[in-house]
């Protein structure tokens, strides 16, 4: 199994030209592309998309996947009869992914009527993601689900059922954090029943009191769950498994300035979004070679 950093360089800078400095300077050469100049992806120009992709051809720095926001709406927005305004948006999206060089598109199954049980929107989930796949065929690009809370796929068992329903088209991106934030043990558990539909994962870990932290400082399992992968001989995407680096960890200016007892009680703070993309990358890294002695 061979892994490859990739990493949502947005929480680096929201400048696009320093998002790539920040991968230089982490050696990563590939990004999961969401935020440019402040913009997300999907509110770009295909004319701005083809200058991102002249930045990171000179840059030597590919795309792994397009971090969309697709699914992460309410399940029955801009539906109105046959008609699914989300699925414009998506035909979008996957001519951007043609030009930015990467097949792969990350998605979400939808925020679900709060307080309602999950089942009972389950064939609405189906439907609309059904449609939302037929459109991905057509386009030839990969769509890749991942686990988020509130929506349809937040629990390990309901993830399992949206990529056996599809038998295959719908891909697992796993987010160990967000396993642990939605209350769900990511390993053992969500790892028994969805190891071998893993195709790619976000590294992020969380502690007992679900505050994110950096890969292997938590109790996402981030170490097992990577050897565990490493020792499989599942069919993933071109023989790779990209491990995307979402920080997520806790900004607070000025915090370089702060006494001991002040840092402590801030737990995983950083002082610049910089300096925490910085550390996300460390620990990950710190991760795989351990796993590789």
């Amino acid at each position: 199994m061979k892994f490859v950093l990739s990493a949502f360089s947005d929480e680096y800078s929201a400048s696009f030209d320093r998002q790539i400095e920040g991968l230089h300077q982490n050696g990563i050469s590939f990004m999961e592309i969401r935020g440019v100049d402040g913009k997300n992806i999907s509110a770009l120009t295909a004319e701005e998309v083809k200058e991102c992709r002249r930045k990171l051809d000179a840059a030597g720095i590919s795309v792994s996947s397009v971090g969309s926001p697709l699914g992460k709406v309410g399940l029955y927005e801009g539906v109105s009869g046959d008609e699914d305004k989300h699925i414009e948006l998506a035909k979008k999206i996957f001519e951007f992914a043609h030009i930015l060089g990467t097949e792969l598109i990350r998605v979400f199954s939808f925020y679900l009527p709060k307080g309602e049980p999950r089942e009972a929107h389950r064939n609405a989930v189906i439907e609309r993601m059904g449609k939302m796949l037929d459109a991905a065929d057509e386009a030839g690009v990969i769509l890749c689900h991942e686990n988020e809370a509130a929506i349809y796929g937040e629990a390990p068992e309901a993830c399992l059922d949206l990529i056996e329903t599809f038998g295959g088209r719908l891909k697992l991106v796993f987010d160990p954090a967000n396993f642990i934030c939605g209350g769900y043990e990511p390993y053992p558990h969500a790892f028994e029943l969805l190891g071998k539909h893993v195709f790619y994962m976000h590294i992020k870990d969380a502690d007992e009191r679900r505050q994110i932290v950096p890969a292997g400082k938590g109790v996402g399992h981030i170490p097992d769950i990577i050897s565990r992968l490493a020792k499989s001989d599942n069919p993933f995407y071109n023989g790779t498994c990209y491990l995307t680096v979402e920080p997520h960890l806790k900004v607070f200016p000025g915090f370089d300035k702060l006494d001991g007892a002040r840092r402590a009680e801030l737990g995983n703070a950083y002082a610049t979004n910089e300096e925490a993309f910085c550390a996300a990358c460390s620990a990950i890294k710190e991760v795989l070679g351990g796993i590789t002695q």
